[in-house]
């Protein structure tokens, strides 16, 4: 007697669908698994064993045979064990198989048979609806994570016992519905910090007002205490709210990589990711012997902050040239290669030099002008050329710290931002995978940022005098557009250039003094 579950597998941010396929024949016991199992799958039958006969069913007498087609296809994970278990059953004859053909199933068992938590849900359960399936079994915990994909019944389960009683007659269980745009309204309003809460720095919060507005990368170079970190934690508190196609595609990178908080189905806010600068090149971009989303690919759609960026390992840093400039990660391995988005916004602060101050030769503990070149030497230029904005921070004065009036407050600021990222919508309409200045090609750069003759002189004497690359003259004009649009301006004028151009001060030279 032969039986046929359905299951799926993830693969980088999308899955695909296994069909569990078990052959039972009496006689001998014995157990066959087959179709590139991992280790996890194929420790699975002492868990199915022990989980069958403590919800009160018997492994049956014979030889089963359990086939996980596509047959080359590797498959790793826990998530076989309930399709696996419910297969035994089924070809035993001790469930109905009547249901089984339009269900997918998938969880893992504990020996009491209770069922566990899996990752990547979210996209299993989009594959499920792609595929015309009517219902999704699978634990209780994940229920509300599938259950935010409509026109498929997401039913949630505590017990294998509970999976049995339900395929038998599917009327004493209620499938788990889910308000996606209230859950999405709802876990949007949180207490952010503030840009209130930071003084002095004007300067700085201007040029963070204009990388929120354009989706640029950004880094801070002043010494220690100057506020650099403060700032940056503020950023997520000006950008624009994530739109529910956003959150998904978020929410499924996060899901794969079995992030997703108990009781949070849906990420709502944009992803803050700050990795410490011992991180690998692997953590960093991602990778494995099965490839998994890295910290790259996790602030998707949102903010990857890097402090002390000199402290990072070169090659850890080198590796992000492609992801900044393409927006994903390509992770090839000898049995598979995956693509992970990676369409963030990069922050990173750094000190001037080794001691922590910039140069200055009448203050003697102050590193050398030698010293400051070889530590700012650490960033590569190809990767500072892919960052939009160069900031010079400063110390706080006493008087602007001891100010008892506060700053601007980020829903002020976030208001101008999004009133900016609207016209840029708009311009972008039509347009594929392109959603704020930042993401313009070369082409659209040239089609869209057209200045006129004062300010093609202005960008000619900068691109001469500081030695700009093509990369960052396409830069420019996207800051400059981006800082238009905030000025509410179809066309990008003279003073909208001359800020854009100030912001690039790592390529000055003599900047360090």
């Amino acid at each position: 007697m032969i039986s046929q579950i359905n299951c799926a597998a993830t693969h980088g941010v999308d899955a695909h669908m296994i069909n569990v396929e078990l052959n039972f024949i009496p006689g001998f016991p014995k157990y066959n698994l087959v179709g590139l199992p991992d280790r996890a799958i194929n420790e699975s039958y002492t868990r199915i064993q022990s989980a069958i006969k403590n919800c009160g069913s018997e492994i049956p007498r014979g030889k089963v045979v359990v086939n996980l087609a596509p047959a080359d296809l590797p498959k790793e994970g826990s998530s076989f064990d309930l399709p696996i278990a419910v297969g035994i059953l089924a070809v035993s004859s001790q469930i109905k198989q009547d249901f089984l053909e339009e269900s997918l199933i998938m969880g893992e068992l504990a020996l009491d048979g209770r069922l566990r938590p899996v990752s990547g849900v979210l996209p299993i359960a989009v594959e499920a609806k792609k595929q015309g399936l009517k219902y999704l079994v699978l634990p209780k915990e994940n229920a509300a994570e599938a259950a935010v994909v409509n026109d498929i019944e997401v039913y949630g389960f505590e017990h294998l016992d509970e999976v049995k009683n339900w395929l038998s007659d599917l009327g004493e269980h209620s499938p788990t519905h889910v308000d996606t745009e209230e859950m999405f309204k709802s876990h949007q309003q949180s207490e952010l910090v503030d840009f209130s809460d930071v003084k002095g720095q004007e300067n700085v919060k201007r040029s963070m007002e204009v990388a929120a507005a354009g989706g640029h990368n950004i880094i801070m170079v002043g010494p220690p205490g100057s506020g650099k970190t403060m700032i940056a934690r503020r950023l997520p508190s000006i950008l624009p709210p994530l739109t529910l196609d956003e959150a998904l595609e978020t929410t499924k990178i996060h899901s794969v990589a079995g992030m997703l908080k108990s009781g949070n189905a849906l990420v709502a806010q944009r992803p803050f990711r700050a990795p410490h600068h011992t991180i690998s090149d692997v953590a960093l971009v991602g990778g494995g012997s099965v490839p998994m989303p890295g910290e790259i690919s996790l602030a998707h759609n949102g903010v990857l902050f890097l402090d002390e960026l000199p402290e990072f390992k070169r090659s850890a840093l080198e590796v992000m040239r492609q992801p900044l400039e393409d927006g994903h990660v390509s992770i090839s391995r000898a049995r598979m290669s995956v693509n992970y988005p990676s369409r963030i916004m990069l922050v990173s602060s750094m000190n001037p030099s080794p001691t922590g101050d910039w140069y200055d030769p009448e203050e003697a503990t102050a590193g050398s002008h030698g010293q400051m070149q070889r530590y700012l030497g650490k960033i590569s230029g190809p990767l500072l050329d892919r960052i939009d904005l160069h900031i010079e921070v400063n110390k706080v004065s006493y008087d602007e710290l001891s100010a008892k009036s506060n700053g601007e407050s980020s829903a002020d600021i976030r208001e101008r931002v999004i009133r900016a990222r609207e016209f840029q919508q708009k311009r972008f309409m039509g347009m594929k995978n392109v959603y704020c200045n930042a993401q313009m090609s070369t082409k659209q750069v040239r089609k869209i940022c057209r200045i006129d003759e004062a300010g093609s002189a202005i960008l000619k004497k900068a691109i001469t005098s500081l030695g700009l690359s093509a990369r960052a003259y396409d830069r420019i004009l996207k800051v400059s557009r981006t800082i238009a649009d905030l000025d509410h301006s179809e066309e990008i004028k003279s003073n909208h250039l001359a800020e854009a151009i100030q912001y690039r001060s790592l390529d000055r030279e003599g900047w360090l003094g």
